[in-house]
């Protein structure tokens, strides 16, 4: 059932989203009653994403955090379609028009218009630029692509961006080669930023960065979206970084979001145990602080995607898990009546 974006100030809405990999196949043996016995065809999938479901605010950011695996850029890139979702509902409002449009079920023309107000900030800054064209041309592409303006327009707005983003004009000129990490994702942010879209998705943005230049890159960001009125969706595994940007943070877990919550809400009270073993690996910077924090241990490893465990997939390394654990699915919902979402079956008990 489509969802209804409410008085026009949900930007995205992405509604039970599922992205399936198949993993090859394998014959097997087959004796059901409706068929003849025999042999058939038997594929298997990896469920990268399986029913995954939020909205994000105008001007707003959603954080998106979770271990490598769990999923997280893979709903960037559906958002964008560079993969074709396997279900569900992509709710992107057009003001044009306006009425919400499913980006998951455009293609074409549509889909083409709909992607200039949809960009995204790629983890890598070294493999997201072409090698082979300048900076100039790089941030220009999109507008050309458009046609957004004449030669001279598409120039000035290029010498423009570079500012924007604190980069000296001349650079045009210059190949990707010639620039740090920092100053790379500083052109793809501007490269994003060329033909004015309204939701910007970073994949991983600064993970690849050196530590004194991730600030800088995360306060742009910030800047940014002020002097553009940008909403953002914030993929990272680093919780200490998401604490920075995000409004809402939503964690997931093999495929799953397991909570979701308002920025300060969520650290102060988490519910989820995954939450809790998450934050309880940030480091503080006061030694005597530090020193009384427990760690939490997860044990085990992370389950394989194409056999996950039943019911909830996060059992088998929870140090809460019972019986109901393994029979019962927990459903993702509202604890005590908030905007704090969790799906944990002692997600209230642990919160009292």
């Amino acid at each position: 059932m489509a969802a209804t974006l409410v008085e026009n100030r949900t930007l995205l809405k992405v509604d039970e989203l599922k992205m399936y990999f198949p993993q090859g196949a394998r014959l097997a043996w087959s004796a059901a009653s409706t068929d003849k016995p025999g042999l058939r065809r038997v594929v298997k999938y990896l469920r990268a994403v399986d029913g995954v479901s939020f909205s994000i605010e105008r001007g707003q950011t959603l954080g998106l955090v979770g271990e490598s695996g769990s999923g997280k850029t893979t709903i960037g890139r559906a958002i964008v379609r560079l993969y074709e979702p396997t279900a569900g509902q992509i709710l992107f409002w057009d003001k044009d028009q306006d009425k919400e449009l499913d980006l998951a079920s455009l293609d074409g023309e549509k889909l083409r218009q709909v992607r200039r107000r949809v960009q995204m900030v790629f983890q890598d800054p070294y493999a997201s630029l072409n090698p082979r064209f300048t900076i100039g041309s790089l941030i220009a592409e999109p507008m050309q692509i458009y046609n957004t303006g004449s030669k001279q327009e598409i120039h000035d707005r290029v010498l423009e961006l570079l500012k924007v983003v604190g980069l000296r004009p001349e650079y045009a000129d210059r190949y990707p080669h010639e620039f740090s990490g920092g100053q790379r994702q500083r052109i793809a942010v501007a490269r994003a930023l060329s033909i004015n879209p309204e939701l910007v998705i970073a994949d991983e943005p600064v993970s690849a960065l050196d530590v004194s230049v991730r600030a800088q890159v995360l306060n742009l960001l910030q800047r940014l979206q002020k002097q553009f009125a940008l909403t953002y969706l914030f993929v990272s595994h680093d919780l200490s970084v998401v604490r920075h940007v995000a409004d809402r943070i939503a964690v997931m877990y093999m495929g799953k979001i397991v909570e979701m919550a308002d920025r300060d809400e969520l650290y102060s009270a988490p519910l989820h145990p995954y939450t809790q073993a998450l934050l309880s690996a940030i480091p503080i910077p006061d030694p005597q602080v530090e020193k009384k924090r427990q760690r939490i241990i997860l044990p085990g490893d992370l389950p394989s995607p194409i056999n996950l465990p039943t019911g909830c997939r996060f059992r088998t390394r929870c140090p809460l898990a019972q019986q109901i654990c393994s029979e019962v699915e927990p459903s993702f919902e509202a604890k005590d009546g908030g905007s704090h979402f969790a799906a944990c079956h002692f997600a209230q008990k642990r919160a009292s």
